[in-house]
């Protein structure tokens, strides 16, 4: 099977080319999957997506056209594709349905400590000269409450490592996860409750049509004066208009972002001589109380290992049997 990976980056390619292919026959390149770059595909039987690419429906007409009948992706997450015009096409897709869960989770616990501890004003105070410390408090994590959305895999490494602090884990996500349930002290609720009573609140949901927005006003309006908010999982799961507006008044006290709702302009490229013409990420990242990396949570040897591994290992399935038990269906 020949396999052309679209949206290929030097972080993630020595991975892919350290791992078996068999008999696959793998290309690469940097372009990102678009309307115009799908005419790259032609002459492969697959291709390989990242988060940033786009497979709508004319994306994908077009690749089904050109012959492609595989699509593996390099995450966990698929909302780039359009998976029921995929299907009705014929093309199979499949994803990375886990990896190690702790570096999304351990990155979700860097930016909390770095904004709860004051660490990048601290460390910007120094440079100047200034090791005053009455701008720098913050608070003990142990005992808080700390309101935990999804409790999948990361939002279950996530919940025991706060519970390794001493924190009171609340949690909201319509299927307990009963395995975690008996490993730590974790009480489940509705997402007003949780909103209102945690000191902390982070995010590690998937995105789909019931999640997107699903933090907007009238829910930062319900959560404690000065909570510290992080958002690991997708940008559209919050309305970023009504996080500058809760930021603004002091409802949010610190937000700490790995992910943007419109992070594909921006996230993975290098712009130093550009202007960026996203105003509200410009307002966004003004604010001293907020801290973005650009969707870098996953980024470990083990994730990445994992990522690469199971990728080739979904085109070797498709390959060998013509079915792989990572298709999304």
């Amino acid at each position: 099977m020949k396999i052309l990976m679209y949206s290929i980056f030097a972080f993630d390619k020595s991975f892919i080319e350290n791992t078996t292919h068999g008999k696959l026959e793998i290309e690469y390149t940097d372009k990102s999957l678009n309307e115009d770059t799908a005419i790259l595909a032609k002459g492969y039987e697959g291709i390989a997506l990242f988060t940033a690419d786009d497979a709508s429906d004319v994306v994908l007409e077009k690749l089904y056209l050109l012959g492609i009948r595989y699509i593996a992706l390099r995450s966990v997450g698929y909302d780039h594709i359009n998976i029921m015009k995929a299907r009705a096409l014929g093309i199979k897709v499949a994803n990375v349905p886990a990896y190690s869960p702790y570096s999304v989770a351990e990155h979700a616990v860097a930016l909390l400590m770095a904004l709860n501890r004051k660490i990048t004003l601290g460390q910007k105070l120094m440079q100047m000269g200034d090791y005053r410390l009455d701008n720098l408090i913050g608070f003990d994590l142990h005992g808080k409450k700390v309101g935990i959305i999804g409790t999948g895999k990361i939002g279950a490494a996530f919940a025991k490592i706060m519970h390794g602090f001493g924190c009171q884990i609340l949690a909201y996500d319509p299927q307990i996860n009963e395995e975690l349930s008996k490993q730590i002290n974790i009480s489940y609720s509705t997402l007003e409750e949780l909103c209102k009573n945690s000191d902390v609140i982070s995010v590690h949901c998937p995105l789909n049509s019931e999640t997107k927005y699903m933090f907007h006003k009238s829910y930062f309006n319900m959560m404690k004066k000065g909570v510290i908010f992080i958002n690991t999982a997708r940008g559209s799961v919050v309305n970023t208009e009504d996080l500058i507006m809760a930021l603004k008044s002091g409802k949010i006290g610190a937000a700490g972002l790995d992910v943007y709702e419109k992070e594909k302009n921006i996230f993975f490229g290098n712009h130093m001589d550009k202007k960026f013409e996203d105003n509200l990420y410009t307002i966004l990242r003004a604010f001293p109380n907020v801290l973005i990396t650009g969707h870098q949570g996953f980024l470990t040897n083990e994730a990445l290992q994992g990522i690469a591994n199971t990728t080739i290992a979904n085109f070797n399935a498709w390959s060998y049997a013509g079915i792989c038990e990572n298709e999304i269906n």
